[in-house]
């Protein structure tokens, strides 16, 4: 708990600091990687960066916010662990099939949450949405399904495509796959936000015949 005298941050000075942190932590990284990598051709520096900016980013993320989000922490960890791995056994292969690990990982939880009637898409976004139950369960099998995709398009890019075609596929190449689904699924969101919307208001008291 605050201190009575630490002045209040307004929210829309809070948001928009946790927006800056959580964009710093989840790309931060992964600009290091990309311009590192163009720099020096080397994938194994560039490597080395990875893991050095993964390690900053998360540190700085939970010394801003006393706590970091689930999703930008399994980011940061797998780049550490995989990018660890690739620097340990000389082996580039262990970081490429990062992506693949992860998407799949994010695809199982949100597959497993639907089946087990426990929507973690809900969990995550339900305060910044408010939408049926079967609405975030379509939701969630949609980007379980994206998930997927973009595990098995990594797997092609880097068993088929040079080091750089990876690179560039990896950042910015993901993310602008992940936005672009996003949104395609905007009209569903806001016709089922709606719907919500309707669904929760209150209904009229009933006249009383005289």
């Amino acid at each position: 708990m605050s201190a009575p005298e630490t002045p209040q941050i307004p929210k829309s000075a809070g948001a928009k600091r946790s927006g800056w942190v959580h964009h710093a932590v989840d790309y931060g990284p992964l600009l290091a990687f990309l311009v590192s990598f163009l720099i020096t051709r080397s994938i194994t520096t560039a490597t080395w960066v990875l893991v050095a900016a993964s390690a900053i980013a998360l540190t700085f993320g939970f010394a801003v916010e006393r706590r970091l989000a689930p999703m930008p922490l399994i980011a940061g960890l797998g780049a550490l662990v995989f990018g660890g791995l690739a620097l340990v056994f000389h082996d580039p292969r262990l970081l490429k099939i990062k992506p693949t690990v992860l998407n799949v990982a994010y695809a199982a939880f949100l597959f497993g949450g639907v089946a087990l009637r426990k929507n973690p898409l809900k969990v995550i976004l339900g305060e910044a949405m408010h939408l049926s139950d079967g609405a975030w369960r379509t939701l969630a099998i949609r980007y379980g399904c994206c998930f997927l995709v973009a595990a098995a398009i990594n797997e092609v890019v880097w068993r088929t495509q040079s080091d750089a075609v990876w690179v560039w596929f990896k950042f910015p190449g993901l993310a602008v796959l992940m936005i672009l689904f996003s949104l395609t699924q905007v009209p569903f969101m806001m016709k089922h936000m709606h719907d919500a919307d309707e669904v929760e208001a209150p209904e009229p008291p009933e006249s009383s015949g005289a």
